[in-house]
């Protein structure tokens, strides 16, 4: 991943980067560097601050894109005492944006977290990190003890690591270790915004979204509508991985075509075969589609996709798009939490069938079966689990059908593929940022 490159700019007045703005160096900003910048969070009232979200349109930046003020609004209507969750676990293993908004703007991060539980009225916030983060838990931990030296916050502040599991993330799986439970997810009522964190109603939003809500709380809605369209106003983060000159994290206004981030990114290294949008729970496009995909949550959802946590990987020519499927269709039965029959045996046939696919072992007319497997299991689990799995290998099954042909003959691609190659490589400070205006 190549070196941040963004420069010092103040985000009042920039349009890109906002979230990225200032974070050059490898190490995380510090709480003077933060308010010199961007000042002090506002003293609103929370019936402001949430009026103020809401005009601003913005969406959850986790994987739904839920409108956050909705969401806001369901918990100050319910019992009091409420607690808030910024979920930063980041299970998606092709991205890096949340690690890297924690460990280089940890004070956005809280800021965000602080500013919700205002708004909910919440006397706490607890940061979730993946465990293994140890940048992004550090940042953290260093910056909450900032925070709490000059007595900043009203509101107490708790970094917890969580399971790295896939599924782990998911907001009930999220209130379940909290909870000192396992890290499964559950479909039983009550859901968190009823009952969560030590059966509290709970908020639970990603870390982006927070840092979002940081600045929207500082410059305003409209500000904040300067970018992106009607639906998806804002800006969001992308992880850009696979055959890019330059990946990384690079922040894009909403709606932006993936032809326009490519460029930012240097272009490709080589010819496209096709761009995997979404993450693991995402789908494949043709590379000649895909340059004028507008990555947004609206507009992906409309052509049967997701913008998911926001991840693009460029899929070269020449590699197998059937493998690379493959690959990942076992990652996920693997990281099934073991609890619902589609999981457990939907999941499981699916990748089971399509290794045999890619070995050159299945027999013809195969991913008929796959076909059906994955219509049984869509909207059948805890979790939405299935229902990514099934999203990203019927669009496999659907835009290469000519390889799965050739693979089902008994020619399938030499050499075996390395699912490993298309993954950002480098650690947690490592990203690369443009300006793609």
């Amino acid at each position: 991943m190549t070196e941040l490159s963004t420069t010092l700019a103040d985000p009042a007045t920039t349009k890109l980067p906002r979230l990225l703005a200032g974070l050059e160096g490898r190490r995380p900003v510090s709480l003077s560097e933060h308010h010199e910048r961007l000042g002090h969070a506002p003293r609103l009232d929370s019936a402001g601050l949430l009026a103020e979200i809401e005009r601003s349109g913005l969406r959850g930046r986790g994987g739904a894109g839920f409108p956050v003020a909705r969401k806001m609004q369901t918990i100050v209507a319910g019992p009091t005492p409420q607690a808030v969750v910024a979920n930063g676990s980041e299970g998606e293993p092709a991205s890096r944006k949340d690690r890297l908004l924690m460990s280089r703007a940890p004070h956005l991060v809280l800021d965000g977290a602080v500013l919700a539980a205002n708004v909910v009225g919440a006397e706490e916030a607890i940061v979730c990190v993946k465990r293994g983060a140890a940048r992004a838990v550090a940042a953290l931990l260093g910056a909450a003890q900032e925070r709490a030296d000059l007595a900043i916050d009203d509101v107490g502040l708790t970094v917890c690591e969580v399971s790295p599991q896939y599924v782990a993330g998911e907001e009930t799986a999220l209130v379940h270790q909290l909870n000192a439970g396992p890290p499964k997810p559950t479909f039983i009522p009550r859901r968190p915004f009823e009952s969560g964190v030590a059966g509290r109603p709970t908020l639970l939003q990603n870390v982006e979204t927070l840092a979002h809500l940081a600045l929207i709380a500082r410059f305003g809605a409209g500000w904040f509508r300067e970018l992106g369209t009607d639906d998806d106003p804002g800006s969001i983060l992308i992880t850009l991985s696979g055959a890019v000159a330059r990946p990384g994290v690079y922040e894009i206004s909403a709606g932006m075509r993936l032809g326009r981030l490519l460029e930012a990114a240097g272009g490709s290294t080589g010819p496209l075969q096709a761009m995997l949008v979404g993450g693991y729970a995402g789908r494949w496009f043709a590379a000649e589609e895909a340059v004028d995909l507008p990555l947004g949550h609206q507009a992906l959802g409309s052509l049967g996709g997701t913008l998911g946590p926001g991840v693009v990987t460029a899929l070269p020519r020449g590699a197998c798009a059937v493998g690379e499927t493959a690959a990942i269709a076992r990652y996920l039965a693997r990281e099934s939490s073991g609890q619902c029959g589609p999981c457990v045996h939907g999941l499981s046939a699916i990748a089971d069938a399509m290794s045999e696919i890619a070995c050159g072992h299945a027999a013809p007319g195969t991913h008929e079966w796959v076909t059906r497997w994955c219509e049984d299991v869509t909207g059948r689990g805890a979790c939405h689990h299935p229902d990514g799995a099934a999203r990203l290998v019927s669009s496999c099954l659907q835009l290469f059908a000519e390889d799965i042909d050739r693979h089902e003959s008994g020619r399938p691609c030499i050499p075996p593929p390395a699912l490993v190659d298309l993954l950002p490589t480098g650690a947690d400070e490592r990203a690369a940022a443009g300006n793609p205006a």
